[in-house]
């Protein structure tokens, strides 16, 4: 079968998953975008402006200005890059037409409409994956197989932290138009900087508990916080609780993005900056586990649309499906919530893990 991929939204991320799939596919995939702004700015992959580029030419692409129009064209695949506020009807939309779902993370700003579209993806047997590239870091596996192998014993803690100053994001544009920045459009730190909650969540379940404090504390034109630390207690298999501490903010120069896992046997250092997981025992002797400090960032993104492609194929369930993605995105506005109210809040635990 032919693909025919229908992108909606062609800003950063929705640029590298089109050069990503041309490199994989060639012409052997028909492409197709619905845009709203038909902004022609062609981008390298290090999010800056290519002069004299054209978008529509260097990879072939039809462009719509009519949603219902581009879905006309029979698309199979919809590869949704808009803003986060602006996900579900789209997908939505993509899904009655008939289209298995590539949905950029996080999966929306709220859950309107979050669980009917999973479970009509499932009940029509259609693939919805949501796109955190990190599960296919080298170091981010080895650790989650380190943690299914009791390497750090019962574990007692855990801290995660991700800095990184918002204008340095996309250089080729002014910061304060990007999503990102705009409450509107479901920016501000809680959801931009999901990754990490998606990682809690991968390792640890849904939290019984949080706490949240944040807020804009900076001089960056923005109307969304741009830091949060916040508290998160999950409940253990083996009864007690899990605390795990997370950092996010827009100000990190340099930029850091951490993971300490802590317990009876030692602690396990995950550093996304420099791509490695160390282990240090009790009496401090280190080893490295995992050294991906030469792995291209965009080799997760290719990895990631392969995983995809290839759930299309075989009708597979994808690595992270759309529950997943209302998983993560459930914990980030119990995290906001937390903001706006100064109070604890409590979630619900359906789908639980063992921590």
């Amino acid at each position: 079968m032919r693909h025919h991929v229908l992108f909606i939204g062609l800003g950063g991320v929705g640029q590298r998953h089109l050069r990503n799939l041309r490199q994989l596919y060639g012409s052997e995939i028909d492409i197709s975008a619905y845009r709203v702004r038909r902004e022609n700015t062609l981008l390298s992959d290090r999010l800056t402006a290519i002069e004299g580029g054209d978008l529509e030419k260097e990879y072939q692409v039809a462009i719509y200005d009519d949603l219902s129009c581009a879905l006309l064209q029979r698309p199979n695949i919809a590869i949704i890059a808009n803003p986060t506020s602006l996900h579900i009807p789209v997908a939505a939309q993509a899904l009655n037409s008939g289209c298995d779902l590539f949905v950029e993370k996080p999966l929306s700003s709220d859950l309107d409409g979050v669980a009917e579209l999973s479970r009509q993806a499932a009940s029509e047997g259609r693939v919805g994956y949501v796109a955190y590239q990190l599960r296919f870091h080298p170091s981010v596996q080895k650790l989650q197989e380190s943690l299914r192998l009791k390497k750090c014993g019962t574990i007692y803690g855990a801290r995660a932290e991700v800095a990184e100053y918002l204008p340095g994001f996309h250089p080729f544009e002014d910061y304060r138009r990007m999503y990102a920045s705009r409450k509107e459009l479901g920016g501000g730190v809680t959801l931009t900087q999901i990754h990490e909650i998606d990682l809690l969540y991968t390792f640890f379940g849904i939290p019984e508990q949080v706490y949240s404090v944040g807020g804009h504390i900076s001089d960056l034109e923005i109307d969304v916080e741009d830091s949060a630390t916040s508290l998160l207690t999950f409940r253990k298999s083996c009864g007690g609780i899990l605390p795990v501490s997370l950092h996010q903010d827009y100000l990190g120069r340099p930029p850091r993005r951490s993971l300490l896992i802590w317990g009876s046997e030692g602690q396990l250092l995950l550093d996304l900056r420099e791509g490695t997981l160390t282990y240090t025992d009790t009496r401090g002797k280190q080893e490295v586990l995992s050294d991906a400090s030469g792995h291209p960032r965009n080799a997760l993104f290719l990895d990631e649309m392969r995983h995809f492609f290839d759930c299309v194929e075989t009708r597979k369930r994808p690595l992270c499906n759309l529950e997943d993605g209302a998983a993560s995105l459930s914990i980030a506005l119990a995290l906001l919530e937390s903001q706006k109210s100064g109070k604890a809040c409590m979630l619900p635990q359906p789908n639980a893990r063992a921590a």
